[in-house]
């Protein structure tokens, strides 16, 4: 497979070249992230492989010497950890070893999408880390492999028809978007999802049935970009309610999915509790308006996470849903602020009554409604403020990260 070039090799180079800290890089199973974190290494360590685990828990000064610490060099060491947090006692010798050779080496941590969950409870290695999270290809990634600047917004550029194709029918999974075979991205994405399942939640969760987390995989595969309704699947799969919220959680953990929750600062009558689940994959959507809203949701979720995780601000992501039914798909939260709707379509251009009524109601500078099947218009989205606006969904994705 031809590897095309990622805007976290960008990232990468950045911080080993401008901060102390380790780089932790946390994303989905299969989203690029051992070959991103192998390539600046002058040592790549992976705890799978017995001679490296050896190396690993044997005495930091004897790790020191196999990567060169001990030797007079132009600049620090890069060190790759791959899999380490599968020891158990992973933060303390990460923690050791930095203290100790913080000047020398600059360390990178990566692994499995479990990595994530293992970061929770109490963190002994609070400041001593950034966390950089993973994305599949975007289409402003097809088009951009250089950093945003501080305006975060990028100019607009066309992407390929093979490209904004690709995208749509098989993801932006490195393997299945650069093969472009559909038998061979529908047999990716059932392994994918069964190595989730049964490896990744077998080695983090004590759940005696597993049959049927298959069935809630399932089911949430066929609602992506619907409001969860918990006690509906608890009642399907016959378990508790509070089950359910476990294992939902442990799935957006593990990367299968992710939610959003309803924005409501500054919005009578407003949902207050149904989340919104999507999955990260939409290549397997059959239904085009939530493949649609699907594929948006994931983009604008890469670029907020990427823009706080680059120190350009604060951003978060929510939808916007009142009692009165009035509704829009995503808003963007900038610096604790309404910064930018996006209402999403896959053909229709007749403007969204509820991308209006919340537009003038929060006062948000940017609303858009991103049309899939609108063709590329080469104009700067973001110079129209303050007044909604219909927009193809490429030129504007093409404009973030």
């Amino acid at each position: 497979m031809n590897q095309r070039p990622r805007i976290y090799d960008a990232m990468l180079q950045l911080h080993l070249r401008e901060f102390r800290q380790m780089a932790f890089v946390g994303g989905p199973r299969q989203v690029g992230k051992t070959t991103i974190c192998r390539k600046p290494a002058d040592l790549y360590l992976n705890y799978d492989h017995l001679p490296d685990r050896r190396l690993i828990l044997g005495s930091p000064d004897s790790l020191a010497i196999a990567a060169g610490l001990l030797e007079l060099s132009e600049r620090p060491r890069h060190i790759t950890f791959d899999e380490i947090h599968k020891c158990k006692s992973w933060k303390n010798l990460l923690k050791g070893f930095f203290d100790k050779y913080e000047k020398q080496a600059r360390i990178i941590v990566t692994g499995s999408s479990r990595l994530y969950i293992y970061r929770r409870g109490k963190d002994s290695l609070m400041g001593r880390y950034f966390l950089y999270r993973m994305h599949p290809f975007s289409v402003a990634e097809t088009l951009h492999q250089s950093l945003p600047g501080e305006d975060v917004i990028r100019k607009p550029a066309p992407i390929s028809e093979e490209d904004y194709a690709a995208l749509w029918l098989h993801g932006g999974f490195p393997e299945p978007f650069v093969r472009r075979q559909s038998a061979f991205t529908l047999r990716w994405s059932k392994l994918r999802k069964e190595q989730l399942v049964r490896g990744d939640m077998r080695d983090v969760a004590q759940i005696q049935d597993m049959g049927q987390m298959e069935v809630l995989t399932e089911l949430l595969a066929e609602r992506s970009g619907q409001q969860l309704n918990y006690s509906s699947l608890a009642t399907q799969i016959r378990v508790s309610v509070d089950t359910i919220r476990r294992w939902i959680d442990l799935l957006m953990r593990l990367h299968y999915g992710f939610v959003l929750r309803p924005w409501k600062n500054n919005i009578s009558n407003s949902l207050k509790k149904e989340p919104k689940w999507f999955l990260r994959d939409w290549s397997g959507i059959s239904d085009p308006g939530a493949r649609a809203e699907t594929m948006v949701a994931c983009h604008l979720l890469k670029a907020v996470e990427g823009w706080t995780d680059l120190g350009l601000g604060l951003f978060d992501l929510y939808y916007l849903r009142d009692k009165g039914q009035r509704e829009v798909d995503f808003i963007i939260i900038r610096n604790r602020k309404p910064w930018c709707l996006v209402e999403v379509k896959k053909a229709d251009k007749n403007l969204s009554a509820g991308l209006v009524y919340f537009q003038k109601r929060l006062q948000a500078p940017h609303a858009f409604q991103a049309v899939i099947d609108m063709p590329y218009v080469h104009a700067d989205c973001f110079a129209r403020s303050n007044e909604p606006v219909v927009v193809p969904a490429r030129t504007l994705l093409s404009q973030l990260l």
